[in-house]
């Protein structure tokens, strides 16, 4: 690995060619040292993972590095990564990390720290464990009985489940499809709704860390749409919904019960409404993303609630709740971070919470989220390493122009990817073929200040 070690969401990589063992053991050595601080020497460090094939080989290893310190390691095995979160403020743990690479492929796998507050770290606390890593000769190597024990506690991840069960509603009367992703809620998903009283149906829900992610959970919803149409169609007069969680469950998709596919933004919307008439919303405030369709800022803003806007990315949408002092926010792809439940992403958690409020409602999901009306999005890549690119006059200028011919009605994005080398021009608006050539008018300026004339 080259460049800086953690990502937008830990350190991630091909397990065993760039995530090797060797790494996890000096990430789980140096992560301790760093965050363990003056801690009282009996609060361990929980270690979780999901159903990965390479998780148990980095789990060992990094619980190895996390005893070397002299800290014990408390294996959960597999557990979600908000139940991580969870369980380690429940538990008084040190800190907590997750084995996971969320809806990445098979081959590849990620490591992550929380707090002993439960959420996931700073740039500043990533930092110093990345130094740490360099400087292993100033980290602690205890002998004799200071050496840190490793051991196993499945017993722990029931306090997460408990914590699920107590924050939702009588839902008798629904049946939920619910696709674990062959992931890390494949248990704890489907037996926290059945606790609540809901007829689960549980598809890709095994231990099968060959699968995980495979044309199956929110990453690919075709089974989950298929099977909820199929049980409304052969149980006339039956609820029928279905959620689907990734790899990790920390964000959940759903399927309505006409088999419609609802994203974060309709979700978000209907968990505002909800909290909104309970008196519950902080500040009457939704923290989103830039890429939050402007249909649910119209929506929210219909029934007094503000819309405010992050950078993509959970963590981001988290760091704007926190510093403003709003308790609810969330992206598109199912992110969802209420802290009045949890500290991170949580996918049973906003499971349990939406379908509560579709119990309570005596109403359908479907009718709940009506009041989104999607605006159409055009995004435009375009090819280009150089970032300065946009502050090129006829780049602005283009942007310029695209703003005042949209005015109220619409919305502009023109931003650099985070991940590719890549500049993306997004434009929300009512008139599909306006925005459309909008976009690409924005998109061929770019391309002409790269010099490139010919569209790509």
């Amino acid at each position: 690995m080259t460049g800086r070690l953690f990502g937008t969401d830990g350190v991630r990589g091909v397990a065993n060619r760039e995530l090797t063992p060797e790494l996890a053991f000096r990430i789980g050595r140096a992560g301790a040292a760093v965050l363990t601080g003056t801690a009282a020497r009996d609060r361990p460090i929980l270690v979780g993972r999901d159903t990965r094939l390479s998780g148990t080989m980095l789990e060992a290893a990094v619980a190895a590095g996390i005893a070397s310190t002299g800290r014990d390691a408390v294996m959960l095995e597999v557990v979600p990564t908000p139940g991580v979160a969870r369980i380690t403020v429940l538990a008084g743990a040190a800190a907590g990390v997750m084995i996971s690479a969320s809806h990445n492929p098979i081959e590849d796998n990620g490591i992550k720290f929380f707090g002993p507050d439960g959420f996931k770290l700073s740039d500043a606390e990533e930092d110093a464990i990345e130094a740490a890593l360099d400087d292993d000769g100033g980290l602690p190597r205890p002998t004799h009985r200071d050496v840190g024990i490793v051991r196993r506690d499945g017993n722990l991840r029931e306090t997460y489940v408990d914590a699920l069960v107590a924050a939702g509603a009588d839902l008798s009367g629904l049946t939920v499809v619910v696709d674990a992703a062959y992931g890390a809620a494949y248990d704890a998903g489907p037996r926290a709704l059945r606790a609540l009283g809901a007829d689960v149906d549980a598809l890709h829900a095994e231990d099968d860390g060959a699968r995980i992610n495979v044309g199956c959970g929110s990453t690919d919803l075709s089974s989950l749409v298929g099977r909820v149409r199929a049980l409304a169609a052969a149980r006339p007069g039956t609820h029928v919904l279905g959620v689907a969680f990734d790899g990790d469950a920390d964000r959940a998709l759903f399927v309505d019960e006409t088999g419609e596919i609802v994203d974060g933004d309709r979700v978000m919307l209907v968990l505002a409404r909800d909290l909104k008439r309970r008196g519950a919303l902080a500040n009457d405030t939704v923290v989103g993303t830039v890429m939050s369709n402007i249909g649910l800022e119209r929506a929210l803003r219909a029934d007094g609630i503000a819309l405010e806007r992050a950078a993509v990315g959970d963590r981001y949408v988290l760091a704007a709740m926190r510093e403003r002092g709003h308790r609810f926010g969330g992206e598109q792809s199912g992110h969802v971070i209420d802290l009045d439940r949890n500290t991170t992403g949580d996918g049973p958690g906003s499971a349990i919470a939406l379908l509560s409020v579709v119990a309570r409602a005596a109403t359908t999901l479907r009718e709940l989220a009506a009041g989104l009306h999607v605006a159409p999005q055009i995004l435009v890549n375009v090819p280009a390493g150089d970032k300065s690119v946009l502050a090129a006059a006829g780049v602005v200028a283009a942007i310029a122009r695209a703003e005042r011919e949209l005015g109220p009605t619409g919305r502009i994005l023109v931003r650099p990817s985070g991940t590719e080398p890549l500049i993306r021009v997004m434009i929300e608006g009512d008139d599909r073929a306006r925005i459309n050539a909008l976009a690409h008018a924005v998109a061929d300026s770019v391309r002409l200040a790269l010099g490139v004339a010919d569209r790509l």
